[in-house]
Formats: C-alpha cells, structure tokens, sequence
C-alpha cells in the first residue's frame, strides 16, 4: 500500500452528519430480472444438440443481487423497480419483500408487462447470459422524483448519463448522499469514455478489470485505477483471481488485496455482493483496506452457492467461514481477517444466513428470512473470483 497520488482539489468529502438520520442506509434503482441459472453442463451447447446441466436454480437478479447482498448484511436497503404481474414479477416481489426485508414502497407493478428473464449459464468459473425483456413502462426517476432519504446510493453509469433532465441521483448527491456508481458491459465495443462523465458527482466507481481497462484506454487494472482516480473520489476495481485494487483520491492511499481461495460454483452476482460489502464498510468507516479484505471475502463466499441474489452471505456465513478458518490454523488468512473478531454480531446462532436458489410459491417458504431451500448441484471447483 502506498500513497501514489495526490488528492484532486475538485473532490470534497461528503458533510459530515448530512445523511444521519437517513431513513435507508441504501437506495438502488433498475431492473429486476427472473434468472434461471444451469450450472456444470454436460457440454457446450451447439445447434441442433441438447445439453444437460447437472444443477438449476430460479432467483430474482439484476438490481435485486445487490439489493439482497446489502440487506443479507444488516443494511436497511430500499429498492425502486418495475415488476410486471406475472408470475415471475409477483414471485420476485414477494421473495424480496417479505423474506429478505427489503423495502418495495418505490417499487410499481404493471398489467401486461413481461417481467425481464435472464437464462445464466455458469462454467469454467465464469457465466454467459441470454435475456429476454421489455423496455420499463416508467424511470428510475419517476419512482424516485420526489426523492428519497438515504445514507448511500447505488446505480449504474450508463442509465446515469443517458438521463436528460436532472436524475434522481444528482439530487440525492446534492443532498448528501453518497453515490457508488457501477458500470454494465458495452456490448458494442465502442466503450465510449463520455459514459464516465457522471463520476464528477459520486463519491466512489466500482468497475471490474475489463471495464475499467476499456473506458481508460489503459494496459493494466492499476493503470486504469490511478487514471480513473483523477475522476472520482474513491476508485475499487476488483480483478477476478487476482483480488481488487482501491485508491482513495482524498488521502492518496492505494491498496491491493488478494483474493480468497475457495471453492467456486457461480459467479453469477459475485461482484454485487462486494460492492454491497464495500458500501458497509464505508459506512462503518472502516479502513481501506478493511473494506477491501471484507468484500473480497464476502464475494468468494456467494459464489460457493449457484443463484446470484440468493447466494449472498449473510454474517452467518460469515461467522461460520471465520471459525472454520481458525480452526483449519490458516496463519495467512487468520491475520488478514482477524479485525471480523471485532465486527462479527455477537448472537451468531442466529444470524441471518443465504439461502439456496430455487423456485417456488412464496406461500410455501418456511417461516422466516433466508431459510429456502431447492437448487442441486454437484461439488464445486476451486476458483477464486472477486467479481
């Protein structure tokens, strides 16, 4: 770690306060996708062949990964969507509002709108995607022009800059809230630079390796980081295997953390579930490289389970992976996690857990949160991604 640059005189923190008494300590707003996720296939499929998958799974995705991993870890987490009302949007609603605990009061259902459907493929540790959808009836700015209370805010940069009139996260901004921007795949190549043009006015940008490396025209994930950092306040790219890298504009700092070895199934929302753990740890005021090493860890833990939203971990499984790691006598990673000592809730029995992914009538859960069950599928390999 080391203090490589100089913070940019345009960037200021957020006031102190601003945001205290926020009603959410997280607001997202965008799609929710019903996914359906085929993991370890027999083979890659080819026209005119059938393959089989030896595990599936059915979760709410999109927005809804993020909105779940915040909320598995304590984060009052409030979600503005559309959901259409057929069978895949009621499910999705009910799922996320009464069994994970977020709140949909932003939210609307729509007569005859076909909820999005996303058929993930998960293999060789990475996941390829097919979506079926319809364009949203109404904007993430329309569900929230009134605006919303809340400590932090997460959105995506292409539906930031493609907003013509004021969006609701500028307004957000302007009140205190701190705005942690991702960025999705530029499926035409031409990954034009103006998308970053938002940042001027969050507080921190989430990219993964490949993106960030495209947008900045650079030759490496470190490069792209310290060039990205003369935009934004707080710059994380995370890299897969090789962990994620952090520099914080305001003080200079610059941090890389590895990766954690574990044995991965789907990656599907691996890099949600750390930018949810991020937003935690920036609001316990953690340090750098604390909020990193939790992330990293929170990420290899979701993808141990296949289904995206509903394999984020809850501090449940965080508490169990932290035991069995003292109790395995791994020296490394007991001195990089030892701070989870002091973090960890101190009712552990209880605390909330992820749940498998699959699909059935909310009526039919057992009682209480992230108690599902359903999805099988064959022992996992080792792989070690961090979105």
């Amino acid at each position: 770690m080391s203090p490589l640059i100089q913070a940019p005189a345009q960037f200021q923190a957020p006031q102190a306060g601003a945001t205290a008494d926020a009603r959410f300590d997280v607001v997202l707003a965008g799609s929710v996708f019903f996914d359906i996720v085929f993991t370890d296939l027999h083979g890659v499929p080819s026209a005119g062949t059938e393959v089989w998958a030896d595990g599936m799974g059915s979760t709410p995705g999109g927005i809804a990964n993020l909105a779940v991993a915040a909320s598995r870890l304590g984060l009052t987490t409030s979600l503005a969507s559309v959901f259409g009302d057929d069978v895949y949007g009621r499910w999705c609603w009910e799922l996320l509002e009464e069994h994970e605990g977020i709140d949909l009061s932003r939210s609307r259902r729509f007569e005859n709108w076909h909820t999005a459907v996303t058929v993930s493929v998960a293999q060789h540790g990475d996941r390829s995607m097919i979506t079926h959808g319809h364009p949203s009836p109404i904007s993430s700015d329309a569900l929230l022009g009134d605006g919303i209370s809340s400590r932090t805010a997460l959105t995506e940069l292409g539906v930031m800059s493609s907003l013509e009139q004021e969006p609701w996260w500028l307004r957000a901004a302007g009140q205190g809230t701190r705005i942690f921007a991702d960025v999705g795949w530029d499926d035409t190549g031409a990954w034009d630079p103006a998308v970053l043009e938002p940042l001027a006015s969050c507080y921190a940008f989430l990219p993964n390796e490949r993106e960030a490396v495209e947008y900045t025209r650079t030759e490496s994930p470190l490069a792209a980081a310290r060039a990205l950092a003369a935009h934004v306040p707080l710059v994380v790219v995370t890299c897969g295997k090789d962990g994620a890298i952090g520099i914080d504009s305001a003080t200079g700092e610059e941090v890389r953390v590895p990766a954690v070895p574990v044995r991965a199934y789907d990656a599907t929302g691996a890099g949600d579930v750390f930018g949810a753990s991020f937003v935690l740890g920036t609001l316990r005021d953690w340090p750098l490289e604390q909020r990193l090493t939790f992330s990293a860890l929170c990420s290899a833990l979701a993808v141990q389970q296949f289904g995206g939203s509903l394999a984020a971990p809850g501090w449940g499984d965080i508490a169990d992976w932290w035991e069995a790691t003292r109790a395995s006598g791994d020296a490394d990673l007991i001195r990089r996690y030892g701070f989870l000592q002091d973090v960890l809730p101190p009712e552990r029995a209880g605390a909330v857990r992820r749940a498998e992914a699959t699909f059935r009538l909310v009526d039919h859960f057992p009682p209480g949160r992230h108690s599902l069950s359903g999805g099988q599928g064959p022992a996992p390999r080792d792989e070690n991604p961090v979105g």
